[in-house]
């Protein structure tokens, strides 16, 4: 147990040999500095990814006092209230019906007919990278591609797109285990700037509706379907959260994956045709999102191991990909690798439903960046950032000779 530890460097520049620790001690642990329950195995993962004794919330059924739990401090409530009103952390009815309307916005039709869109904005992006003659792929193509699409589809105007991304990244900065208070701070005034935002854009497309998601949301409550304009917010903001962060670190930690396998990105440049797997195995091998967390709604037992109501359960999506009882030699990143049921993208009722479209995106920028940069390269080693439960770097350093 000692070589988990999400606070430690070196544990945070490679965690997947701890995970192996992890597996070989069992199919559930408790760790007492963050109290919850560590699940390491990927068919215990999936299973209770799908298991409706857990939940992303508890307040659909239990007070925090019933609960056992104490209520997040008053000076956080504005990340709550923005948190706990998006699809991601509710729980059916609710989610359902949020579901239901948003999803037409991710239908495969849909998401199919953005791929010419996605893939002139992805060659755009790499053609001035390639003029520069290199620069940093995460500020330069892996954010702007994600944040450009889910912004259209919202329909927020380009000139209102430079906060987006800084906004997002202090939101999420909220999910790591047991955040600072300062990080806690500047989320708290990212919800704040960025709900204060959306009103008023809500207000705008109510009075001159358009052809985007934000109108259809409202086109959809006026017609009977009921969703609150709290609601309405939680879930632009949970949608550009999720299309900015997973796929922004899927980008660079793949690529670092890559030039840390020279064979593999040869083997990939000799066949484009290898895209749609390498983003499967890459997904797999470096998970930009390591850890998702349930709550026991009702009590269950894992291996002998009772885990009562109240409790907190760590699902670890790194250690479920790099398990060898699913994935054959799970430490080598092999693009040609068939069975692949990774769960980078989640499971059961709150599977990612915009899976679609990130593939398309990720999909189009490696796709650009192999035909219109075949000669890139690492310009400098990577910092990796301080940060446990979204993996990701703090940049990513390319030149093109």
């Amino acid at each position: 147990m000692a070589a988990f530890d999400p606070w430690d460097p070196a544990f945070l520049a490679d965690p997947y040999p701890a995970y192996a620790e992890l597996r070989a001690h069992g199919r559930v642990q408790y760790f007492e500095p963050t109290n919850q329950w560590l699940v390491p195995h990927h068919a215990d993962v999936s299973a209770l990814l799908r298991d409706r004794r857990l939940g992303r919330t508890y307040q659909h059924r239990f007070t925090h006092e019933d609960f056992g739990r104490t209520a997040p401090p008053a000076a956080h409530e504005p990340f709550h209230t923005l948190n706990d009103h998006g699809m991601l952390d509710l729980e059916p009815p609710d989610h359902t019906r949020i579901r239901r309307l948003v999803s037409k916005a991710f239908t495969p039709r849909t998401v199919e007919q953005l791929r010419p869109y996605v893939t002139r904005l992805a060659g755009e992006l790499v053609d001035r990278l390639v003029a520069e003659g290199g620069g940093d792929l995460l500020t330069d193509v892996a954010e702007p591609l994600p944040v450009a699409v889910i912004a259209e589809m919202l329909g927020i105007p380009e000139a209102d797109r430079a906060p987006l991304r800084p906004w997002s990244a202090d939101i999420c900065g909220m999910y790591e285990l047991n955040p600072r208070e300062d990080v806690a701070a500047r989320a708290v005034r990212a919800s704040v700037e960025f709900s204060d935002y959306l009103r008023e854009l809500i207000a705008e497309r109510r009075k001159n509706p358009g052809d985007d998601l934000i109108s259809g949301l409202i086109a959809a409550h006026d017609e009977g379907d009921r969703l609150t304009e709290q609601e309405m917010i939680s879930t632009c903001v949970l949608l550009l959260n999720a299309g900015h962060e997973a796929t922004v670190n899927a980008t660079v930690n793949g690529w670092w994956a890559l030039f840390r396998n020279p064979d593999q990105l040869a083997e990939l440049r000799a066949d484009h045709s290898l895209v749609p797997r390498a983003v499967e195995e890459l997904m797999r091998y470096d998970t930009p999102l390591q850890l998702f967390e349930r709550w026991v709604l009702d009590e269950i037992e894992i291996d002998g191991t009772t885990i009562p109501r109240g409790a907190e359960i760590a699902l670890l999506f790194g250690s479920a990909n790099h398990d060898p009882a699913t994935f054959p030699n799970p430490e080598r990143l092999d693009l040609t690798r068939m069975d692949n049921p990774h769960i980078s993208f989640s499971a059961g009722i709150h599977y990612c439903i915009g899976a679609p479209l990130a593939r398309i995106e990720l999909a189009a920028s490696m796709t650009a960046l192999l035909e219109k940069a075949p000669t890139l390269s690492l310009a400098q080693e990577p910092q990796r950032k301080p940060n446990f439960v979204i993996r990701g770097l703090e940049g990513l350093s390319v030149e093109v000779m």
